[in-house]
């Protein structure tokens, strides 16, 4: 037996390849085939299986280009109604991989659709659990990303008391020494309490996961529901690609266009600036947002664009603008990019510097806003006065932020708010607006 874990740091994202006897089953493989593919040449094996367990919001999903070019068979529940190719696999289905065997187990809280796989090793015992979105190391997957994606209607509260027979009934049960895959770590936004830690055991996460304890179905179901992450933009966008599946990997990033240095890009596109905040300071294209090239460039581009939207992508080099189309096509945003240019003519807007000691001798002078999310604001408030308006809202909301006074925008560590300014400035193009950047870190 060969279990390897792929991890996507960039949306926290954790798959799975498990070899027996020269064959390969894959468990919710991320967009880009080629490290799946690699392995199986790596160990002169064939990927003939891929298990989804669920239709993923946070990713899409290379199934059915396994099943294209591999003809590997697609294992998924019956509840998701794919619209690929596909094997039906329900609780009590279960097919076999060389010396191995697959089962599984029908566990609804996080979508209505969703199944854990139970791994038997050659002598038909339980080795381990690929546990999804279901159960986390720490933490059990949210229950509120299905009220508006595809065919999947179930409401958040009826999803949390699903969750909870799960874990009673089918988590619960289970022998201490089976070992935990989950589908999410630290960082996801699958989930809220999701530990560092890749991969546990059922002993372990009786002992420590909060889901696990005494508890009564209404406290589990508002202790679940409480403090739950936003959902961007693009969660149900991924939920009904992943249900119809995506087109292959290297062909669609390939359509993307890759203009060269200087290219113009038509007036009131939407442009997504990349590049680092320093450069994007001393010139922009006019109305720019700066999602700077980051550990999560992806999520915040799927949670300040919509999948409604197209959007010309900016960098200064091939090399990073190849990295972003990668980044986008994660989340299938590759197919909304118009172009991507290198340092595209009109970069002649600049940011207006933050004098911070200026702030410091009279802070009423300005107006701030605060783009980091409700609980950060609640739980660790910097500026009595600020407006607290999270960057994911913030093209919604920016005009009614009041414009009498210059703007000056923070988040906690200088990331976001380079976004935040920029979508502001856009906006509020007759007041000045500041980028906070760095320097918040010497008020909290």
């Amino acid at each position: 037996m060969n279990i390897k874990q792929f991890y996507d740091e960039g949306l926290a994202h954790a798959s799975y390849a498990i070899e027996s006897e020269g064959l390969i089953a894959l468990v919710d493989p991320g967009r880009n085939p080629n490290p799946y593919n690699d392995f199986a040449q790596t160990c002169g094996g064939k990927i003939v299986a891929v298990i989804e367990t669920h239709p993923h919001a946070d990713f899409v999903s290379s199934h059915l280009e396994f099943h294209q070019n591999e003809d590997a068979t697609i294992y998924v529940s019956k509840l998701v109604e794919a619209d690929y190719p596909h094997s039906s696999f329900d609780e009590g289905d279960s097919f076999k991989l060389g010396k191995l065997s697959f089962h599984a187990l029908h566990t609804p809280g996080h979508s209505p659709d969703s199944i854990s796989v139970i791994l038997k090793d050659e002598n038909g015992n339980d080795y381990a659990l690929f546990s999804g979105d279901t159960l986390f190391v720490g933490d059990v997957g949210r229950p509120d990303l299905r009220e508006k994606a595809g065919n999947m209607k179930a409401q958040r509260e009826e999803l949390a008391k699903m969750m909870y027979q799960t874990v009673q009934t089918k988590l619960k049960p289970l022998s201490d020494h089976i070992i935990v895959f989950p589908a999410h770590g630290a960082g996801s936004l699958c989930g809220k309490n999701l530990s560092d830690e890749r991969q546990s055991t059922i002993g372990e996460q009786r002992k420590s996961n909060w889901a696990f304890g005494d508890l009564d179905e209404k406290t589990f179901v508002d202790s679940l529901l409480e403090g739950q992450p936003y959902i961007p933009k693009y969660f149900s966008y991924n939920v009904d690609m992943n249900k119809t599946g995506a087109p292959a990997y290297q062909r669609s990033i390939s359509r993307v266009g890759i203009w060269s240095e200087g290219a113009s890009i038509s007036e009131g596109s939407l442009i997504i600036d990349a590049r680092k905040k320093e450069a994007f300071a001393v010139g922009h294209i006019p109305g720019s947002i700066n999602i700077m090239n980051g550990a999560k460039f992806e999520t915040w581009l799927g949670s300040i664009v919509a999948p409604e939207e197209h959007f010309f992508l900016v960098s200064d080099s091939m090399a990073e603008l190849e990295d972003l189309i990668n980044k986008a096509a994660k989340i299938g945003y590759e197919q909304l990019i118009k172009a991507a240019v290198i340092n595209p003519k009109g970069m002649n807007a600049r940011e207006s510097r933050f004098k911070v000691d200026e702030f410091k001798t009279n802070p009423d002078k300005f107006t701030i806003v605060d783009i980091r999310s409700r609980d950060e604001n609640r739980n660790s408030p910097i500026f009595e006065k600020s407006i607290n308006i999270p960057l994911q809202e913030l093209r919604e909301k920016a005009s009614e932020i009041p414009d009498e006074k210059p703007i000056v925008v923070h988040c906690a560590g200088g990331y976001r708010s380079a976004a935040g300014s920029s979508i502001v400035a856009a906006v509020k193009e007759d007041v000045e607006v500041f980028d906070f950047s760095e320097k918040i870190k010497n008020f909290q």
